[in-house]
C-alpha cells in the first residue's frame, strides 16, 4: 500500500505542472487584458506599461511561467491583479476554508441519508417502498437550486422561524443548515440511486447465495457482505464529489450570502484576475488527486480482497 501511495504521489507534480501551464498560457493569450480591466476608465498606455512592469507582464512568457512555478513551489501564488497589495494565498485561504466547511456539512447530509436510503430500497425491491423511494429521489434530483433554496428559506426561516436566512458565522452556526441542505439534497438522490443499483448487482452474486446457504444471519449477510461490496462504486463517485466543491456551491453561496470561494472565483474570471484563476486550477487538480488517492485507500478498507502493489 505504501509503495502504491508513493507511486501515485510521484505523478502529482507533473499533473500540477501541466495544469498550471495550460491555465497560465490561456490567461496570457486568451481574450481580455487584466490591466485594462483593472484600470477601467483610467486606462492610459503609460499607466498600463507601469502596471505590466510591476507585475512582470512585460517579460517573455517562458520567463513569467518559470518565475510563477518557482514562487508556487514555495506556496506563493503571486499578487492579485484586482486587489492591490493582496496576495492570492491571503485572499483564497479564508474563503476556501468557508467553502470547505459548507461542502463538508453538505456531504454529511448526503451520505447520512443517501446511502442508507438506497440500500433500504434495494432490499425492498418488489414492494411499494422501492418505487416510492426511486420516485422521491428523482424529484429531489430534478429540482434546481434556485427552487430548492427559496423553498427551504420560506419553510424553515419564514414559516417556522427556526434558522436565519443568510450570512456566515462558522460550521456550528445555524446559518449553515439551509445552504448545506440546498447542496446536499440533490446528492441524496444521486447516492441513493447509485447505492440501490450497486446493491441489486451484489445481491445477485454467487457469494451472497453461498453466505445464506451457510446459515449466516440475514443482518450479517446484508451488512458484512452486501453493503461493503456495494459501497465500492459509491466511493468512486464520492471521490469526484469531494473534488467538485466549487461547481455545486456557486449558486448556493450567492443566494445565502456566504463569503466562500465560489463567488470569489467567478469574480476573478470576470475581472481577469489570472493569478487567482491559476491558483484555483492548481488547488482543484491537487484536490482531485488527493481525493482519488483517499478513495483508493478506502477500497482496500471496505474490501480486503483489493490489494495494491
Amino acid at each position: 500500500m505504501l509503495v502504491y501511495m508513493v507511486r501515485r504521489l510521484i505523478w502529482t507534480p507533473f499533473l500540477l505542472l501541466a495544469v498550471s501551464l495550460f491555465v497560465f498560457v490561456l490567461g496570457r493569450y486568451g481574450p481580455g487584458d487584466p490591466i485594462e480591466v483593472r484600470l477601467g476608465q483610467h486606462y492610459t498606455p503609460e499607466a498600463a506599461a507601469r502596471l505590466r512592469a510591476q507585475f512582470g507582464l512585460d517579460d517573455p512568457m517562458p520567463v513569467q511561467y518559470a518565475r510563477y512555478v518557482w514562487h508556487a513551489l514555495k506556496g506563493d501564488f503571486g499578487d492579485s491583479y484586482r486587489y492591490q497589495g493582496k496576495t492570492v494565498s491571503s485572499l483564497l485561504g479564508p474563503k476556501m476554508w468557508i467553502s470547505a466547511q459548507l461542502f463538508f456539512a453538505a456531504m454529511v447530509i448526503t451520505l447520512t441519508f443517501g446511502v442508507p436510503i438506497g440500500f433500504f430500497a434495494a432490499l425492498r425491491q418488489g414492494s411499494w417502498v422501492d418505487p416510492a423511494i426511486v420516485g422521491s429521489t428523482l424529484v429531489l434530483y430534478a429540482l434546481p437550486v434556485f427552487i430548492v433554496a427559496p423553498a427551504l428559506i420560506v419553510i424553515f426561516a419564514l414559516w417556522l422561524g427556526l434558522v436565519p436566512t443568510s450570512g456566515w458565522d462558522g460550521f456550528f452556526d445555524k446559518r449553515i443548515i439551509l445552504p448545506a441542505l440546498t447542496i446536499g439534497l440533490p446528492g441524496i438522490a444521486v447516492f441513493a440511486r447509485l447505492m440501490r443499483a450497486s446493491t441489486l448487482d451484489v445481491i445477485g452474486q454467487d457469494f451472497i447465495r453461498t453466505a445464506r446457504a451457510k446459515g449466516l444471519r440475514e443482518r450479517v449477510v446484508n451488512y458484512r457482505h452486501i453493503a461493503r461490496n456495494a459501497l465500492i462504486p459509491v466511493l468512486t463517485i464520492l471521490g469526484f464529489s469531494l473534488a467538485g466543491m466549487l461547481g455545486g456551491a456557486l449558486i448556493t453561496e450567492l443566494i445565502f450570502g456566504i463569503p466562500g470561494v465560489a463567488s470569489f472565483s467567478l469574480d476573478a474570471i470576470f475581472q481577469r484576475d489570472y493569478p487567482v484563476v491559476t491558483a484555483l486550477a492548481l488547488i482543484g487538480a491537487g484536490s482531485l488527486v488527493i481525493a482519488n488517492l483517499i478513495v483508493d485507500i478506502l477500497y482496500a478498507v471496505v474490501d480486503p480482497r483489493i490489494k495494491y502493489s
